[in-house]
């Protein structure tokens, strides 16, 4: 028969010890005060007003509801670590997402690419493409508020590339540096004979992206490499009122797939308003028919709000601009426009022309996805043509480079 201890005698369980710092938070500390909370060594239910914000992310969730166990098993309780890894667990069972229990500052992010793009700058590369005396230079000037001079007037057929090219650093509003590089085609079209007269600018657009792939597939790179490539083609339509000419056609076809296309119509204001509308409609019907696809192209919308509003985009093109770097008086105001003999046409006035539109479009809300479908699109595209070529382009070394030079 066994000996039977008296309740009396046997020995209580010991109680631990309350850590001194649960509950009573540090005067520092921004979280709320921790308790033993259900499962001896938990966090307590924060109050209302730190509720947790879920971040919808699983890597998120991993390493935070770490976090909390290991900081719990600090605070001077061994069971600790362990209940801190059942919060672990069921920051997985929970919600697809972690919590936060305070501001940590993500949304910084969008300051810090401001700063950082503020200091850099950017470059943009714009071509205008047509006939001389449409007024190319004028419309690029009234567009940037810029004197774009040009160092040459003439363009030899036997020379394959366009001669003037002017690169201008223009500093525009909050102080963002912009190195503007216009490429003009002077006298193109302008031969008795112009078959091919494309190639030259063909040429020139991919000498560009080829320039761009030799830096990158160089050993050693550039921190920045100086982007030259074309980002954005306007060409300039004839206001004839009647139909496109076969070189407007046959160009902007073959160019279309290597750089983004944007066709005006120059001089609208030799147009009445019917004849604008239907010039319009018919030149996009031509353009429909010919199978030429213009920016911003349609299989390139991102969701259903880009496509809204680049549909509205693609109504409304080709845009019937005016340009003008000449201004005048109209009602106490100063307005750039065009003195007739009925009146002064305002380059701004969206009953005049469409120059605002175009101004809009180009630089204030579609500029940064010309570079991105440029770099994304027209260069990836020749980059995989170009590596595909007899086993790709073999990397550049500094040494090499050094010695192609000497």
């Amino acid at each position: 028969m066994s000996d039977i201890v008296p309740p009396e005698v046997r020995p209580k369980p010991a109680v631990p010890a309350k850590p001194p710092n649960v509950g009573a938070p540090s005067p520092s500390s921004p979280f709320p005060p921790q308790g033993l909370g259900v499962g001896g060594g938990g966090i307590s239910a924060p109050p209302p007003s730190a509720i947790p914000v879920p971040i919808g992310s699983h890597g998120g969730s991993h390493s935070v509801g770490h976090g909390i166990g290991h900081s719990v098993s600090h605070a001077g309780s061994h069971a600790a670590p362990h209940s801190g890894g059942h919060g672990h667990g069921g920051s997985h069972s929970s919600s697809g997402g972690s919590t936060l229990l305070g501001y940590i500052g993500i949304d910084t992010i969008i300051e810090q690419m401001r700063k950082k793009t503020m200091k850099t700058g950017f470059d943009f590369n714009i071509m205008v493409v047509g006939h001389s005396g449409l007024g190319k230079s004028t419309l690029v000037n009234t567009l940037f508020k810029s004197q774009v001079s040009r160092r040459s007037a003439g363009w030899a057929r036997d020379e394959k590339i366009p001669k003037t090219v002017e690169i201008k650093a223009v500093s525009h509003e909050g102080g963002v540096k912009m190195k503007l590089t216009v490429v003009d085609t002077p006298g193109f079209g302008d031969q008795i004979n112009n078959d091919n007269c494309w190639e030259p600018i063909s040429k020139y657009i991919n000498e560009q992206y080829e320039k761009f792939l030799k830096e990158e597939v160089n050993i050693t790179r550039k921190k920045r490499i100086p982007d030259t490539r074309v980002h954005c083609c306007l060409y300039f339509i004839s206001p004839t009122g009647h139909s496109l000419r076969q070189l407007d056609t046959e160009f902007m076809k073959r160019l279309s797939h290597s750089v983004n296309i944007i066709p005006v119509i120059a001089k609208a204001d030799t147009l009445t308003i019917e004849e604008r509308q239907e010039f319009k409609q018919r030149v996009r019907k031509e353009l429909e028919m010919s199978g030429i696809e213009f920016y911003p192209q349609k299989e390139f919308d991102d969701d259903m709000e880009d496509k809204s509003d680049n549909d509205k985009i693609r109504e409304a093109m080709p845009f019937a601009v005016v340009g003008s770097d000449k201004e005048y008086q109209v009602n106490g105001k100063r307005v750039l426009g065009r003195k007739t003999a009925w009146g002064i046409v305002e380059v701004e006035n969206p009953n005049h022309c469409e120059f605002a539109q175009l101004r809009d479009f180009l630089i204030r809300s579609h500029l940064q996805d010309l570079k991105e479908v440029t770099h994304n699109i027209h260069y990836e595209t020749y980059r995989a043509k170009r590596l595909n070529e007899n086993g790709g382009l073999h990397p550049i070394s500094s040494a090499d480079t050094q010695e192609s030079n000497l």
